[in-house]
């Protein structure tokens, strides 16, 4: 011990039992004075009072947004009740952390030569049409859809017949045991093909797998909401779970060159599940779209960096799985009711396909103080846009009734083209007029009630002309692109001029009882039945 007065100034020693790191003694310390032990401390071994401390944090769940303390209402999204708390990102220390320098790369020009990405076909026309010619090598697509839509068999069915082509796929499932995905295999009558199966959620454990042995040309990940990595102290299924997971994954796809296919999950609204940030990390987005009633099922691009964001696959469900839909026009119409009011063919343009569906409308008189306003397969918004035109330009008195638009087959339409279909259906349906069956419709309607032209227009009347239909409406601008297509057009410059001519074929729904028929009793939309039956 010192005496004097450098005995108050002296530093004590430390022995191990003093200093520790987490649980662990470090007798490498002892005998060592405090200024020492916190010089070797800077140099990477870290004091108690110097670890990382991890931080708590409340992320939505719906969109990723990171919040200090709980809140009901997530800022960014507007949700309600999506907040869940999480461990957040270690704080360390500045004076602890690695100071790398960053190293040098080459910056090329705009000018230099690029070759088109090398495709693997997948053996199903439909899947390759809306990938753009095939998967990628390299690229991570995310696939979304309803629970039950025909995910996991559609996949099934891909990695059965790259199998029996020759290339190794990897069908991995973290929701379903290996002997569930073989009974569906065997119901699809595939249980022959080489793909090879597994269980797993752990993305280290995956990507220590795959990387073993020659590289997989495609790998199924079902789904990605049920992954989970070390790197992230969260529960799976979480945000930020769901984001690190998919990072993980897209980068041993980069680096091995493997396409790499994710299951996600989609909320109550149609979105995919998980932070939007996973949407714009992969480089394609496809929605399985269709109805639980329907056996038709729509493949819909979103995203795609290697091909077009408007194609769509048609696959009709059936009993030994997915069918492919070579000519969807042909389905779509295949149960149409001829003859009945309220119902117009449109010709649509799905990417570079045309698709004929038809629009089915009812306008019925309304007891409520505000009409209804229901549609499905298109855009509400549109429907009322059209429904005020109609009121607004061409005296239809619609505020007085309900309205309902449906599109048949369970397809979804997005082009505005669709207006001059919904607007004749409206009509037709309201006088009760039956329409020309041999007609379709396109075209776009103004606020001002113009009929505006759409783009190929010759592509769809060459569609109806292969139907079978005879006629066609279309805007009178589009008169020159129409060729020689075999239709009859009737060229329509403003809406004005297609309401006249359905209304002159029908009798307004007030006027029915007063008309010479009046002791027959209205049961449906359809009186000539009617009539036919009482002679």
């Amino acid at each position: 011990m010192r005496s004097g007065p450098e005995a108050k100034f002296a530093v004590p020693r430390l022995t191990a039992a003093v200093l520790h790191i987490g649980r662990d003694v470090v007798p490498a310390f002892a005998g060592t004075t405090l200024a020492g032990a916190c010089l070797r401390a800077n140099d990477g071994v870290a004091v108690e009072s110097h670890m990382a401390k991890s931080s708590l944090s409340f992320v939505c769940q719906n969109c990723g947004a990171a919040y200090n303390r709980w809140q009901g209402k997530c800022e960014a999204c507007g949700e309600w009740n999506t907040l869940s708390e999480e461990e957040g990102a270690t704080s360390v220390p500045v004076s602890i952390r690695s100071k790398r320098k960053g190293r040098q790369f080459a910056l090329e020009s705009l000018s230099g030569k690029s070759q088109d990405a090398p495709r693997l076909s997948s053996g199903m026309t439909e899947l390759d049409r809306v990938t753009g010619g095939g998967f990628v090598r390299g690229s991570v697509l995310l696939v979304g859809g309803d629970p039950g839509i025909g995910k996991s068999t559609l996949l099934t069915q891909a990695t059965s017949m790259l199998a029996r082509a020759g290339h190794r796929a990897v069908y991995i499932s973290g929701e379903e045991a290996i002997a569930q995905v073989r009974l569906r295999a065997e119901r699809l009558g595939l249980a022959d093909a080489p793909v090879q199966l597994a269980a797993e959620t752990s993305v280290e454990d995956i990507v220590s797998t795959l990387s073993e042995g020659a590289v997989p040309r495609l790998i199924v990940i079902d789904s990605i909401q049920t992954m989970w990595t070390d790197t992230v102290e969260s529960a799976p299924g979480t945000v930020t779970q769901v984001r690190a997971s998919a990072q993980a994954l897209i980068r041993f796809a980069k680096k091995s060159g493997a396409a790499i296919i994710l299951v996600g999950h989609v909320t109550k609204d149609g979105q995919i599940a998980g932070p939007r940030v996973v949407e714009h990390m992969v480089d394609a987005v496809l929605s399985f779209e269709g109805e639980g009633s329907q056996q038709f099922r729509i493949l819909r691009a979103v995203k795609n960096r290697f091909g077009p964001t408007d194609e769509i696959g048609v696959f009709e469900m059936t009993g030994l799985g997915l069918r492919e839909v070579s000519n969807p026009s042909e389905l779509f119409l295949s149960e149409r009711d001829l003859g009945t009011p309220g119902t117009a063919v449109f010709a649509g343009i799905e990417g570079t396909r045309p698709v004929l569906v038809e629009l089915q409308a009812l306008v019925a008189p309304t007891s409520l103080g505000t009409p209804r306003r229901a549609v499905v397969g298109w855009d509400p918004s549109r429907l009322s846009m059209v429904l005020a035109v109609l009121e607004a330009h061409c005296g239809v008195k619609l505020s007085g009734h309900d309205v309902y638009l449906n599109v048949a087959g369970g397809l979804r339409i997005q082009e505005p083209a669709a207006d001059l279909a919904a607007a004749a259906a409206l009509v037709s349906s309201l006088v009760n007029a039956q329409l020309p069956t041999d007609a379709v419709y396109f075209g776009e309607v103004s606020l001002s009630g113009v009929v505006r032209p759409v783009a190929q227009t010759a592509a769809r009347l060459k569609e109806a002309a292969k139907l079978g239909f005879g006629r066609a409406v279309l805007p009178e601008s589009a008169r020159g692109e129409a060729g020689d297509a075999g239709l009859a057009l009737n060229p329509i410059g403003g809406l004005t001029t297609l309401v006249a001519e359905i209304a002159a074929r029908g009798t307004p729904r007030g006027n029915r009882e007063s008309s010479r028929d009046a002791t027959v009793v209205e049961k449906n939309a359809t009186p000539a039945r009617f009539r036919r039956e009482n002679g």
